[in-house]
């Protein structure tokens, strides 16, 4: 299906076919693609590009496809990776974390830095980390051809 051009986010690159390699929902999902753009908020003489997933309900393109600034597609993918890298030894507490302690790093990122933790605040944490353990490792295949794949890129591009 074919990404519409006529909205406010304009795609430059686009994915057409991410129905077809969404993860556990491929060739049942409403993510008909992906695209990298001009952002719907530019501003005159102020050009932000972003990453949107577009969702089709088999009428119309929906009003919740998500749009979002690059530098957050990347911020979910440093989450993504550390929390990964997280739960390879998380069995190690007998909660999956450490009460006491919940926060798992900080990450430096333009002169602060990106805290990472267990929502302690969560009211049902302690059934809620083992289901995320579960899906994260039941997910493992999938999640780790695209970590190989982002890998691969990564030093291809030189980091």
């Amino acid at each position: 299906m074919k990404i519409p051009t006529s909205l406010k986010h304009k795609p430059v690159i686009v994915s057409e076919n991410y129905e077809q390699v969404d993860g556990r929902y491929a060739n049942n999902t409403d993510a008909q693609g992906l695209s990298l753009g001009l952002a719907q908020w530019n501003d005159r003489g102020k050009v932000d590009i972003s990453a949107k997933v577009w969702r089709y309900t088999g009428e119309k393109w929906s009003r919740q496809s998500e749009e979002l600034p690059m530098h957050r597609v990347l911020d979910l993918a440093i989450l993504i990776c550390r929390s990964n890298l997280y739960f390879q030894d998380a069995y190690r507490f007998p909660k999956m974390y450490d009460p006491e302690n919940t926060m798992i790093d900080r990450i430096g990122l333009q002169g602060d830095a990106m805290t990472v933790s267990v929502c302690a605040d969560n009211p049902m944490i302690d059934q809620d980390i083992q289901l995320f353990a579960q899906a994260l490792g039941d997910d493992g295949e999938m999640i780790g051809e695209r970590l190989r794949v982002l890998s691969s890129l990564l030093k291809e591009m030189g980091y």
